[in-house]
C-alpha cells in the first residue's frame, strides 16, 4: 500500500507544494511545529533514509539545501533546522523548520493548525525564493 507521502506526490491527497523534480518533492507539513515547516521526500518509497543508495542520498540533501535556502529567505528566522526522525511515516523524509529558538523544533509541542490561506501564502513565499 502506498504511503501517505506517495499519495501526496501522486496528487491523490492535496498538498501545499513547494518544489519537485523527477526524484524529490517538497511540501508544507500540514501539522507544523513552526510556520513554514517543510517536508522533503524522495518520490520513490524508501522507508529508512540510510537505506538510500549513496548517490540518491547526496542528491536528496542537495535538493533539501535548495529548499532550505528559499525557506530562510521567505520566513523570518535565524536558521533553518533539520530533523530526520523517520518513525511517523515509513517513507524517508527531512523536516526543514524555521528556527528562532531551540523550542521551534520541539516535536513534542502541540502542532499548529494554520488557516489554509496562510499555508498557501507561506508556500507561495517559499516558491518565490527558489533560485
Amino acid at each position: 500500500m502506498a504511503t501517505i507521502f506517495s499519495r501526496i506526490v501522486s496528487g491523490e491527497i492535496p498538498s501545499y507544494k513547494i518544489a519537485e523534480n523527477e526524484k524529490f518533492f517538497a511540501f508544507l507539513d500540514i501539522s507544523p511545529v513552526a510556520p513554514g515547516h517543510t517536508l522533503v521526500i524522495p518520490r520513490d518509497e524508501v522507508d529508512y533514509i540510510f537505506d538510500m543508495n549513496e548517490g540518491l542520498y547526496a542528491e536528496f540533501w542537495q535538493f533539501s539545501m535548495h529548499i532550505a535556502r528559499a525557506l530562510k529567505k521567505a520566513m523570518p528566522c535565524l536558521r533553518v533546522g533539520v530533523a530526520v526522525i523517520g518513525l511517523e511515516v515509513p517513507h524517508a523524509h527531512i523536516h526543514l523548520v524555521p528556527l528562532n529558538s531551540m523550542d521551534d523544533i520541539n516535536f513534542s509541542r502541540p502542532k499548529l493548525k494554520l488557516p489554509a490561506e496562510e499555508m498557501a501564502r507561506i508556500a507561495e513565499a517559499i516558491r518565490q525564493n527558489l533560485s
